[in-house]
């Protein structure tokens, strides 16, 4: 046996290690709660007055993206002439067209008629290759992908409760709730979409995205409100489960699906984007960005009832049920059972008094206005901060701009060459 004394193992101070270990440990968090700190504060100025149009126009730069991949040759459109009206009216009154444009900080324009460009413009540093935020324009691409994920039966059928596909969403206010229901923004799910308070639960959401929270699990947070599909409100998540189960009944991305299922077969001019959330899954319910000209493309894809070039790219039934009210609470026009007097489809929009037309409509004044028997669609961007005012009086207002558009148009077209 040997006497040869062992080397003693060399061991580390107990408080140093102990101290290493937690400096490293706060180290990590003061990384992370920087990251935090710079995305809320990113978040809090992404509507600053003297920001909000550049980043409407830069969300890129702002927040993780996925692209969405154009492909095969470019859908072209015609080319014709229109100018806009000096005037148009609303409730009586008389509005300078272009001083309108320029209050309501309209950063594009275009005017589509029988497949041609009649008027486009750009402002305020947008162009025809810039691309920009849709917001809530976004709902109503979710929907058409929704509508081809069932004709491919991708999703068995809407009456079926979006918990047969999320099941995180069991206890929550989503539990059994038909994705028809959600469709139609009628899930009955407690939401308050105020923006101009601070806690309501539509920046809650925001905050929670900005802080790295999935948006499904900020969904599982929500509670029920009443019976779902009685009772037309607009709840912005609604649309991110739709999304939710896209993603998980293709087992594909929703960029992927956007660029596989719309942007390919439409000829798209330029690729897009979704923003993303903390978990890399796509902002269905408003991430979506795009040049203003095939934003106009996938307004004449509905304003051809789903057909584009001798194909039926979404099923003719989705698009005809997608903007056709089926409920008394979804009618347009004043509603005991709604929150608002435009009438609800899948995630597209009725205006009051519909002439056959309808809208995908986005905060801050982003739309896509079509009306097929005028055959025309209009694509608008805007950063107007003042969108909310009076009940959302903008939006009216443009609308009126819009079917005064359509009627001079078709007017001009009954005219003896």
């Amino acid at each position: 046996m040997s006497t040869t004394p062992s080397t003693p193992k060399k061991r580390g101070i107990p408080g140093i290690r102990w101290w290493g270990s937690a400096l490293l440990a706060l180290l990590m968090l003061a990384i992370v709660f920087r990251v935090e700190i710079i995305q809320s504060w990113r978040l809090m100025r992404l509507f600053d007055e003297d920001g909000i149009v550049h980043n409407f126009q830069n969300m890129d730069a702002l927040f993780p993206t996925r692209v969405v991949e154009r492909g095969g040759p470019v859908f072209e459109f015609g080319i014709g002439e229109y100018t806009l009206p000096d005037n148009f009216r609303f409730e009586g009154k008389s509005y300078h067209t272009e001083s309108f444009l320029a209050d309501t900080r309209t950063t594009g324009l275009l005017v589509l008629h029988d497949d041609a460009i009649v008027f486009e413009r750009y402002a305020l540093g947008h162009s025809r290759s810039g691309r920009h935020i849709a917001w809530s324009v976004s709902k109503s691409v979710v929907s058409a992908l929704f509508g081809i994920a069932v004709e491919e039966g991708v999703v068995r059928d809407i009456r079926q409760p979006v918990t047969d596909y999320l099941p995180e969403l069991a206890g929550s206010g989503y539990d059994g709730v038909p994705i028809k229901h959600v469709l139609q923004m009628s899930s009955g799910v407690r939401f308050d979409e105020d923006y101009g308070d601070p806690n309501s639960d539509i920046n809650r959401m925001g905050r929670a995205m900005a802080l790295g929270q999935p948006l499904l699990e900020f969904a599982a947070s929500l509670e029920r409100e009443r019976p779902s599909g009685t009772y037309q409100h607009y709840v912005s998540i609604d649309t991110q489960v739709l999304g939710s189960i896209l993603v998980r009944a293709s087992g594909k991305s929703l960029a992927d699906l956007t660029s596989e299922k719309l942007w390919k077969p439409l000829g798209m001019e330029s690729d897009a984007y979704w923003m993303l959330d903390g978990t890399g899954m796509e902002m269905a319910l408003g991430g979506l960005n795009a040049t203003l000209r095939d934003f106009a493309r996938f307004g004449r894809l509905y304003a051809h009832r789903g057909r584009w070039n001798g194909r039926q790219v979404v099923p003719r039934a989705w698009v005809d049920a997608s903007v056709t009210p089926d409920a008394p609470h979804l009618m347009p026009g004043p509603n005991p059972n709604s929150s608002n007097e435009l009438g609800y489809g899948y995630q597209w929009w009725i205006p009051s008094k519909p002439d056959g037309d309808f809208m995908a409509l986005g905060i801050y004044n982003q739309m896509i206005y079509v009306h097929p028997r005028q055959k025309l669609v209009i694509a608008k961007n805007s950063a107007n901060r003042d969108f909310q005012r009076n009940d959302f009086k903008p939006t009216r207002e443009t609308l009126a701009l819009y079917r005064t558009i359509g009627a001079e148009l078709t007017a001009a077209a009954r005219e003896p060459e």
